[in-house]
């Protein structure tokens, strides 16, 4: 590998900016979501656990917002934001794959193959919980977009919707709540499922920074923050 360094323009803003909103939304969100699932233990009262709730939904939707952003962006971007240079199904993938197994310490200037699957792991683990979260959304505190369907639903005078509260039952029809409750019940468990995914990928690919930068030396940290990253002059580097 040549020696000679230059500093190289990798990431655009869109790519940083939603990796450091997710990385704030997602820490916020686990948090809130762990008191939020151990409150019996804890000793959180309705009130308390309606605001959490609250809370979390809140960010949520910030969460949300920005992961529908850079799903639209990877078909319409520039060439780094496009799935088909970031996600392992691009022509080729498996030579490649093959060539960073004979030869990991090679630089890439987007993601390594391995980064790739990462990245689509994530993405899939983020995206479950995405369109859960929305769904329990309504479910639990009948907010948006879905919460005055559900609130309609279940109120014994769909024209006195507003009077509807969460873990109250004036207005609302015993059957049809334990019906919501019955359809709420595999939304969670997805939701949960979803989570104990991230919680393992995360640390994981933290990990694989770690360790491709031992490798690389290009500066994969820094670059996530000011778009540039210390590439060979003249390597054969990957666009992806």
């Amino acid at each position: 590998m040549n020696k000679t360094r230059t500093l190289t323009y990798v990431w655009p803003k869109s790519i940083r900016l939603f990796h450091w909103i997710n990385v704030i939304t997602i820490s916020l969100l686990i948090v809130i979501g762990l008191i939020i699932f151990n409150g019996k233990t804890l000793g959180v009262t309705v009130d308390a656990k309606i605001m959490l709730k609250t809370i979390h939904v809140t960010i949520g939707y910030i969460f949300a917002i920005n992961l529908i952003i850079r799903l639209v962006m990877g078909f319409i971007g520039s060439s780094n934001d496009m799935w088909s240079q970031t996600l392992p199904f691009m022509k080729g993938y498996k030579k490649e794959l093959t060539k960073f197994r004979r030869s990991p310490k090679q630089v890439y200037k987007g993601h390594n193959p391995i980064g790739k699957l990462m990245v689509l792991a994530l993405l899939i683990a983020m995206t479950i919980q995405m369109a859960t979260g929305l769904i329990l959304a309504g479910t639990d505190i009948y907010y948006p977009p879905l919460g005055q369907h559900f609130a309609k639903s279940i109120a014994v005078d769909e024209t006195q919707l507003d009077v509807i509260e969460p873990y109250s039952k004036v207005n609302v029809d015993d059957e049809r709540y334990k019906q919501l409750r019955e359809f709420r019940s595999p939304i969670i468990t997805a939701h949960v499922y979803a989570f104990y995914a991230l919680v393992i990928l995360i640390p994981l690919h933290i990990l694989g920074v770690i360790v491709a930068e031992r490798r690389e030396k290009s500066g994969l940290v820094s670059a996530m923050i000011n778009g540039y990253k210390f590439l060979p002059e003249k390597s054969n580097n990957h666009k992806t």
